[in-house]
């Protein structure tokens, strides 16, 4: 019996270094593609913050016009908070912020920022046209923040980033 259990351990072969090699560099070229992808879902959910953020202020945007009958020269960041007391005004907290809004009698704009990503999202509504923009705040590209409150083409111009395509979301 101790020969024939002797011989079965002998016939038993382990992995060789090359088989070992071979699995050690197919799991780090799974790791190369993998980690890069986990790393950017951290900015899309900060992205995704600032443009839940930016659609409340335009909801609450909406509500103070709705007020003040139809007009919202009201609508500012302060206004927006003291109306919608989730809505944050500095980058304090560590999330997203509104960082600008401003109106007049028949249209107004509102700016969240993402935190630890810079970007932002821009929500404009003239009369009953909506337009939304969004960009970097840092990096290559030009920001030109709103001159008016009606602008039909992006403010940002470079490339996309983040969960901002082509200036537009």
């Amino acid at each position: 019996m101790h020969a024939t259990s002797k011989q079965a351990l002998s016939s038993e072969r382990g992995f060789t270094l090359t088989e070992l090699l071979v699995v050690i560099m197919i799991i780090g070229v799974l790791a190369a593609i993998a980690i890069p992808s986990f790393l950017n879902e951290s900015r899309k959910a900060y992205d995704a913050s600032a443009k839940e953020l930016a659609r409340t202020a335009e909801t609450t945007a909406d509500a103070i016009g709705t007020d003040a009958g139809g007009s919202f020269a009201k609508v500012s960041v302060a206004t927006l908070n003291s109306n919608e007391t989730t809505i944050q005004t500095s980058s304090a907290g560590g999330n997203a912020w509104v960082s600008d809004a401003a109106g007049d009698t028949s249209s107004f704009y509102v700016v969240a920022q993402a935190n630890s990503t810079s970007d932002w999202f821009e929500v404009e509504r003239d009369g009953g046209a909506v337009y939304r923009f969004c960009g970097p705040s840092t990096g290559s590209g030009a920001v030109a923040w709103p001159t008016s409150m009606t602008q039909t083409t992006p403010v940002y111009s470079g490339p996309a980033a983040g969960g901002c395509a082509n200036g537009s979301w």
